[in-house]
């Protein structure tokens, strides 16, 4: 008989300089150790000192709870009682070397992190934020905690999908598993029930328990078979017909990441599940075909809302993801050359919507002129103007930075960097949210959201750094809230 295979090799952490806290073997589905962690250049360690002062004034003045009041100093009105700020930083730590933070948060989470709550939560924003950051801390760190914490969520989370349509409702009970519809309506948001895939899916891969897998999947299968507008879907299906509900349909909010979950679960499975890429390339064609304009003056290409089939000049922040998708779509052969120039004009239109305010911060939402008698491209409404600190326009330019090398994606995100600094540092630790970009100086909103440590941070840290980056967007697919999880070759 042949002789038995060798044991595997223990992977080891890329320096012995860090100690995450934990000092058993690596497991063995997690993916290979980093090459390197931590800041390799002054404008990494920028965002690094950055990054602490936001932790300062969390762990002083809101530890263990989901946000921060920066200006009251005290924790925001509980949302799931579930330390969000803290597990969706998790990575963001780890990557940036700071492993006595690491330590402080493992600690919490293996000790406090109370699953078993009478809570309601909302499926789509615990899977992308707590099981997403629990699964990514995992295959960062090695560490098997994380790993069976994420698989007592997921389990819990598994109560959400209503087995008559397979569409899961919105919120979750995590202790009693009694699902609802949210409470401002009879539907579920469509980008929501179709941007847990990628956490589910590797659960399931990670635990080998098909279960999880499953239910997502079935999600998809039946957005797949309902009637759409060239590949663009409403932004409401009910979870009890399974149907489509209202006409609105958008890149910004509620519509967002279904078209961005399409190409990252066809990147996930190696190119391998090939629906979904082909439900994209249609999406991208309906996209172009139907919303993709240009405003008057100066031809800034924008991404357009249909509502009742007229065409609104609206764009929310949260569009501004769309440049990296598809840059990413066009470095993996789907409409190369095209899909390349329209990612580098939206980049420059999401950079515009910084450096034509007043702080040099974005607005929530931008209109476009589209009115030759006008002489300036976009259109800020008072009620739009406020900033949350959000991370798409950064997220994109750290994915176009990494696919062209073009320092100017670099240098647009330092001056987006510094305009975070000058106007939403806070004096006693934290950063704070705005009311609106238009003045100078600026009010703020007395709240630092944890996709601000997890995403808007950890981006501008990745953005920074010299030559491929320790995530290379060959090996992860990195999911909507930012955390890596690792791409499956067959």
């Amino acid at each position: 008989p042949p002789p038995p295979p060798p044991p595997p090799a223990v992977r080891h952490f890329p320096s012995d300089d860090f100690d995450f806290g934990y000092t058993g073997q690596r497991h063995p589905k997690a993916a290979p150790a980093l090459s390197r962690l931590g800041p390799s250049t002054p404008r990494q360690q920028a965002v690094v000192d950055a990054f602490k002062w936001a932790w300062k004034g969390y762990k002083e003045f809101a530890w263990g709870h989901d946000e921060l009041k920066p200006v009251s100093r005290r924790a925001e009105k509980e949302w799931f009682g579930l330390g969000l700020t803290l597990v969706d930083a998790l990575d963001t730590l780890y990557l940036m070397g700071l492993d006595k933070e690491f330590r402080e948060a493992r600690e919490w989470i293996q000790t406090s992190l109370n699953l078993d709550k009478n809570v309601l939560v909302n499926l789509f924003e615990t899977t992308i934020r707590v099981l997403g950051g629990l699964i990514s801390t995992f295959h960062l760190s090695g560490d098997p905690m994380f790993l069976e914490k994420a698989r007592d969520l997921g389990d819990r989370l598994s109560h959400a999908f209503n087995p008559k349509s397979g569409i899961p409702f919105a919120d979750v009970n995590l202790h009693t598993h009694q699902a609802k519809k949210p409470r401002w309506g009879p539907d579920s948001t469509t980008s929501e029930v179709t941007t847990i895939q990628l956490e589910f899916k590797e659960l399931s891969r990670l635990t080998g328990n098909p279960a999880y897998g499953n239910k997502v999947t079935q999600v998809m299968e039946h957005i797949r078979g309902l009637p759409k507008k060239d590949g663009l879907v409403p932004i409401f299906v009910n979870a009890n017909t399974g149907r489509f509900s209202g006409n609105t349909i958008t890149f910004g909010a509620r519509g967002d990441s279904y078209y961005e979950y399409l190409l990252k679960q066809w990147l996930q499975t190696g190119k391998t599940e090939t629906t979904y890429k082909d439900q994209y390339v249609e999406a991208m064609d309906g996209m172009k075909k139907h919303l993709l304009k240009k405003s008057k003056p100066n031809d800034l290409v924008f991404i357009a809302e249909l509502l009742n089939n007229r065409m609104s000049p609206k764009m929310d922040h949260l569009v501004c993801f769309m440049p990296g998708l598809l840059a990413l779509g066009a470095v993996n052969g789907l409409h190369a050359t095209e899909h390349m120039q329209m990612a580098k004009d939206l980049m420059a239109t999401c950079y515009e919507m910084y450096h034509q305010t007043a702080t040099g911060l974005s607005p929530e939402i931008v209109y476009f002129n589209m009115d030759d008698n006008k002489d300036e491209d976009l259109i800020i409404k008072p009620a739009d103007a406020h900033n949350l600190l959000r991370p798409e326009t950064v997220e994109s330019l750290f994915i176009m930075y990494q696919l062209t090398k073009d320092t100017k994606y670099q240098d647009w995100g330092w001056e987006i960097f510094q305009a975070f600094e000058r106007h939403c540092r806070i004096s006693t630790g934290g950063y704070s949210s705005l009311k609106s970009v238009l003045h100078n100086p600026p009010s703020y909103r007395d709240k630092m959201e944890s996709f601000f440590l997890g995403e808007t941070l950890k981006y501008l840290f990745l953005l920074f750094g010299d030559g491929d980056s320790p995530v290379r967007l060959d090996e992860w697919v990195i999911n909507t809230e930012a955390h890596p999880l690792p791409i499956h070759t067959p």
